[in-house]
């Protein structure tokens, strides 16, 4: 009986910040004030050098944020449970397949320690035809190193690992478009 009390209780606690971010929809943006390389900070905030991590592909493969440095990059945090995140994830989709070539990458980190049935992530992936990264944070290490207090949380980073904007609710395709052309 505990344990049913404690997962309604964390299910309605959820799903409050689901409602709360959604009807915020908050962005985060600002520029670096001309700071050196050598002066930005690595961190999670926005104008701080995104802090690399390592996860696991779906295909077992090891990948690191920092392999795409050099490229704008989208870092997604999300899971098949959450509405919000699934109602994004057309329009991720759509934006990659339109910028891929010009520099732009998604790194969609699955919150694979919250999944009941972590077998699912690969089933949503097809489902949804997604061919951008998905990375497994099994261990829900890069949820902690990143802070994100609700899924989906966005980190928009520039070519050079600067974090240039932290959306927290869920993108749109306009949305995305408006934010990478202002980012290199």
């Amino acid at each position: 009986m505990r344990k049913i009390i404690v997962a309604l209780a964390l299910f309605a606690l959820t799903g409050w910040a689901i409602y709360d971010t959604l009807s915020k929809n908050v962005a985060f943006s600002v520029e670096d004030g001309g700071k050196s390389e050598g002066q930005i900070a690595e961190g999670i905030e926005v104008g701080n050098r995104a802090p690399d991590f390592a996860l696991r592909a779906l295909n077992g493969e090891e990948v690191r944020l920092s392999d795409f440095r050099g490229k704008r990059v989208i870092v997604n945090m999300w899971a098949t449970w959450c509405p919000p995140c699934r109602a994004e994830m057309p329009d991720m989709q759509k934006f990659y397949e339109r910028y891929k070539d010009e520099g732009v990458e998604i790194v969609a980190v699955n919150l694979t320690q919250s999944e009941r049935q972590p077998e699912h992530v690969g089933r949503f992936i097809q489902e949804y035809g997604i061919t951008f990264t998905v990375l497994l944070d099994e261990k829900g290490e890069v949820y902690r190193q990143y802070q994100a207090q609700a899924i989906p949380t966005s980190y928009l980073i520039d070519s050079k690992g600067i974090i240039r904007k932290k959306m927290i609710g869920p993108m749109s395709y306009d949305w995305l478009v408006d934010q990478m052309e202002s980012i290199q």
